[in-house]
């Protein structure tokens, strides 16, 4: 049962993610949002509603707790801003650079360097069944992202260099938040998380800079949805999957994110859907499957 929950919630979440960066990209194209504003606002409200949904679960004091021990409140700085706020930047930095199909499947490398990082720091080989899914999670992503056109990812190095960097930071915020699990609910860690992420980038792109009276009500509605479901509950739900998935896991199931993302695209932005598309996404759905339905290997 436990199991099951920790797939609902990675998916869930997951495919939220998709959606708040396509309405995300509305906001961009069609309203003129700025990107880093856009990250400040989402992290600094999303974080608030976390903290305030654990203060009215169990008690203002349970948000402070984890500030009382000097070496988890340094770890909790060094997650918020290095994983927390790494994620979100690096990725939308690499769209603005370059495009969203490179972004994603750049950093949806994020389960290799973790296998990378397990096998040089543990000497532990990655299981067959690793090798499968993550085999089965980058074909998918590559064909769904480029349609097996590898002309689209001619992109500037700045792209690139952003996207991989956004891997390594995904990859870090699945592996160094599971340290935190054990003592915290992860309403706490998520929610301070998003709270120091956002007051460090507020430092370059004040929360207060941005003139959103002049915008109309659609585009409120987008922004809501981008920061209550397309960050508040996604980032809560991944960190929530780790108490009964592996790192590994719950990463390679996170691949659900660019599914999501190319499905609202085509039936929302009306974007063209083609052959090798589909295929990429046969190949995620067999790799859901065959982690929902085969346990960890010891």
């Amino acid at each position: 049962m436990g199991r099951g929950k920790g797939i609902f919630f990675i998916m869930t979440g997951a495919i939220l993610w998709g959606i708040g960066g396509t309405v995300a990209k509305k906001l961009f194209q069609q309203y003129g949002i700025d990107m880093g504003w856009l990250v400040t606002i989402r992290l600094l409200i999303a974080g608030f509603l976390l903290l305030g949904v654990q203060s009215l679960k169990k008690g203002p004091a349970s948000i402070l707790e984890i500030w009382k021990s000097k070496k988890f409140s340094l770890q909790l700085i060094l997650f918020g801003l290095v994983g927390m706020l790494g994620v979100q930047y690096t990725y939308m930095a690499s769209i603005e650079k370059g495009n969203a199909a490179v972004a994603t499947l750049l950093q949806y490398l994020a389960p290799v360097i973790i296998m990378i990082y397990l096998f040089v720091s543990k000497q532990s080989a990655p299981t067959r069944k690793e090798m499968y899914a993550v085999t089965l999670a980058l074909a998918g992503c590559f064909f769904l992202l480029t349609n097996g056109s590898l002309s689209q990812l001619s992109v500037p190095s700045l792209a690139v260099i952003w996207g991989l960097l956004s891997g390594a930071a995904l990859a870090f915020y699945t592996l160094y938040a599971v340290r935190f699990l054990e003592r915290y609910d992860s309403l706490v860690i998520v929610g301070w998380a998003m709270m120091i992420g956002g007051v460090a980038l507020s430092v370059i792109h004040p929360p207060w800079d941005m003139k959103v009276t002049s915008l109309p009500m659609e585009a409120y509605l987008y922004l809501s949805f981008v920061i209550i479901f397309g960050t508040m509950l996604p980032f809560w739900f991944y960190i929530e999957s780790l108490n009964s998935l592996s790192p590994k896991e719950s990463s390679l199931l996170g691949s659900l994110e660019p599914l999501a993302a190319v499905l609202t695209t085509v039936f929302w932005l009306k974007d063209s859907f083609g052959l090798f598309q589909w295929i990429g996404t046969s190949c995620l759905m067999v790799m859901i499957l065959f982690l929902a339905f085969n346990k960890e290997d010891s």
